[in-house]
């Protein structure tokens, strides 16, 4: 019987260290730390994600902040925002949501942030210092990851981790985070892609398989073996009218096949989703006591 890697709770358990970390310092008088969002447009999946970003920013104790422009906002104007937030000594971190539209180029906008308040961890400077296992701030949802395999006592060192998928958001760099010399990684790491051939025989041999491929129920039972740990970072909105709000979610793995082949799996929602908030908040503190202490 498989058992769940529950991100919801684990996420809980960490705010609540975060907000008794909040509550002593602003006990000592200092302001708490502040987390700020750039939200470009209205993508429905976009808002939501901001959204949960400031409720989680408020029930730890910290200041939020979200930046607001419209889809057409031309990208020299974004630019000259970033610029001001980097300069701003109230505002400790901040992301810029993506996507962005597309007559802006995400990367010219990822550059442009300074890396000492890059709480996202995508730029050039965060992802160098990751790689080269000195002091980052690791991209949230490689960060949420590990965390979770780390806080439930799942065995790595020495295990093959197949990952699937290789975006700079999550693939890429939560296979270097696997294969690094400590007690939480240690892993003989595959990076598998779109173009991986027999990639069925290669997700078979996983111990733990991360899935971050982006497409609803990829993973299905015949691509794994039993007693694997299953990490599923999709999520993809399927209109559902029975649901009141007109959706339901599901992942990049098909888990009504795989969860019993699983011995430790992320259900979809509730799984990676709310850590990769936590690891903002995280970064954020991180930012904070760089700059006080």
């Amino acid at each position: 019987m498989f058992q769940i890697l529950d991100g919801k709770a684990t996420a809980t358990q960490i705010k609540d260290e975060i907000a008794n970390e909040v509550r002593r310092i602003t006990a000592d008088g200092k302001r708490p730390p502040h987390l700020a969002a750039v939200l470009v447009g209205d993508d429905g999946a976009s808002m939501t994600y901001v959204a949960n970003k400031e409720k989680a920013s408020h029930e730890v104790g910290f200041t939020s902040s979200v930046y607001r422009f419209p889809a057409n906002i031309k990208e020299e104007d974004l630019i000259q925002t970033i610029e001001f937030l980097n300069k701003d000594e109230e505002i400790d971190g901040f992301i810029v949501q993506l996507p962005l539209p597309k007559q802006i180029n995400e990367q010219h906008i990822i550059d442009a942030i300074s890396p000492n308040k890059d709480v996202d961890g995508f730029t050039p400077v965060n992802i160098g210092r990751m790689v080269l296992d000195e002091s980052a701030f690791i991209p949230a949802t490689p960060m949420g990851i590990c965390t979770l395999l780390e806080r439930y006592n799942i065995e790595t060192s020495g295990k093959h981790c197949v990952v699937v998928g290789r975006s700079n958001i999550v693939g890429t760099p939560v296979a270097n985070l696997m294969s690094r010399k400590n007690a939480h990684a240690n892993c003989t790491v595959t990076l598998c892609h779109s173009q991986t051939k027999n990639l069925s025989d290669i997700t078979r041999q996983a111990d733990i398989l991360i899935v971050a491929i982006g497409k609803p129920e990829f993973i299905t039972a015949d691509m794994v073996k039993d007693d694997v740990v299953v990490i599923d970072v999709g999520i993809h909105r399927i209109p559902d009218a029975s649901k009141k709000n007109g959706f339901h979610l599901i992942g990049d793995v098909k888990h009504s096949e795989v969860d019993n082949k699983c011995s430790w799996v992320t259900p979809v929602p509730g799984g990676v989703g709310p850590l990769t908030i936590v690891s903002l908040l995280q970064n954020t503190l991180k930012a904070y006591k760089n700059k006080f202490e």
